[in-house]
């Protein structure tokens, strides 16, 4: 039987999963509720655009009440991989909310204080994002792997032809009424 914790995390991916985004994509693991396998697109008019993000998104058991934990597997220039980033979580937030977030706090490097802001070269985030719609990053069992090449298809695949802030408002507009 499913605990509270676990039925949210349940819930939030069927709503992802009914309303996708054209800037993120995420799958959750089979074989663990808690994890699911992601990527995000870099945020548009900075360097990591056209950039394709693969994050590991870590559930507590706490769930909502304590935060969730990404942790980027694509080298960035920004964050450091395989390392815990940390958002100024809300237990209000909707998963769609932090990954909203998480593009956000990309858009704001290097001037976010960080323990994980690695570079501060701005043409060598650029390379990095062009080098990361090549593919998925190798990280993990084939199972993994398979999740992972799945999200980065979608991102390649997906265009935008509207703002973020544009489609987070209709988001918002769509719940509401």
């Amino acid at each position: 039987m499913e605990n509270p914790a676990e039925k949210r995390i349940l819930k939030e991916f069927d709503e992802i999963e009914s309303n996708p985004s054209k800037d993120f994509k995420f799958c959750k693991l089979d074989w663990n509720s808690y994890e699911w396998q992601g990527a995000l697109r870099g945020p548009s008019g900075t360097e990591f655009e056209g950039g394709i993000y693969h994050v590991r998104l870590l559930f507590p058991k706490e769930t909502p009440w304590e935060e969730p934990s990404f942790i980027f597997l694509t080298k960035n220039g920004s964050f450091n991989i395989e390392t815990e980033v940390r958002l100024n979580w809300k237990p209000s937030w909707r998963m769609r909310d932090a990954f909203i977030e998480l593009i956000e706090l990309m858009r704001k490097c290097p001037h976010v204080k960080s323990d994980s802001v690695k570079h501060k070269n701005k043409k060598k985030r650029r390379r990095l994002a062009q080098k990361s719609r090549g593919g998925a990053p190798i990280f993990g069992t084939y199972e993994r792997q398979k999740l992972m090449d799945v999200n980065h298809q979608y991102l390649q695949r997906e265009t935008r032809n509207t703002s973020l802030t544009q489609r987070c408002e209709a988001y918002h507009i769509h719940i509401l009424h």
